[in-house]
């Protein structure tokens, strides 16, 4: 089965009105449709409104990078799936090695927040990986079997995207060897429906993926740093373009 490719830009904690009015821009201006696959950009919630009215209609997807497991209620500062929906949003991060360890979010809240995003029509984007120390001691596939695992015993993985992130390479420098992700790839292949689509994330370039893209396991790319620079992220969607299934 052929697959759909993926590079979904992720800028975390960034922005500005006049910063991401450049830089959509200029997307706007070099990404166009494809057929065999799909560009995205994952943006703060103060930044959905700018983002849906400045992207619609274009070859670009837009979402979020976070969502609350909750769909009202009691919740200061959080933000539902639905209130994601209000903005068109496509696509929401969830699981976020960020978010799983600056915030202590655990295997059973990022499954929660997965079924919350999928009862809402929207496109999980569930992240999974392991930290250095994890990959040193021989618990790669354990740690992302437990992640995905979580996820799993809810329910289907249909109309999800699954992002494997090893934790030791998101804004270090450091990228897995294409041969490193294919191999965590295909492990994580086994579990899901081969329709699927597997990104990689950690430090990925406009240098780097294509490499990293010609994996047989590998569907794209969710980036984070290089998402904000035009040029590099124009870089790795046109590497994507490349792929062969």
């Amino acid at each position: 089965m052929t697959r759909t490719w993926l590079v979904a830009g992720n800028w975390k904690m960034h922005g500005s009105l006049a910063a991401n009015e450049a830089l959509l821009g200029f997307l706007l201006g070099q990404i166009s449709g494809s057929t065999a696959g799909e560009c995205a950009v994952c943006v703060p919630f103060p930044y959905l409104e700018q983002v849906s009215r400045r992207l619609k209609g274009s070859a670009i997807a837009w979402g979020a990078q976070n969502v609350s497991e909750h769909a009202q209620g009691a919740y200061t500062g959080e933000v539902s799936a639905a209130m994601l929906r209000d903005f068109d949003c496509r696509y929401v991060i969830v699981g976020h090695s960020e978010r799983r360890q600056l915030y202590g979010e655990g295997d059973a809240q990022a499954a929660a927040k997965f079924a919350a995003a999928q009862g809402a029509g929207l496109t999980p984007i569930l992240c999974v990986g392991e930290t250095l120390q994890e990959r040193e001691a021989g618990r790669t596939e354990e740690v992302v079997a437990r992640q995905l695992g979580a996820v799993l015993e809810r329910g289907d993985f249909g109309n999800a995207v699954l992002a494997y992130e090893p934790v030791w390479a998101i804004g270090t420098g450091l990228t897995a060897a294409p041969e490193q992700a294919q191999q965590v790839h295909a492990f994580l292949r086994k579990r899901v429906s081969n329709a699927t689509r597997i990104l990689y994330g950690g430090s990925v370039k406009a240098q780097n993926a294509p490499a990293i893209f010609a994996m047989p396991d590998v569907d794209g790319g969710l980036i984070g740093g290089a998402s904000l620079v035009a040029k590099e992220f124009v870089g790795i969607v046109k590497a994507a373009e490349r792929i062969e299934r």
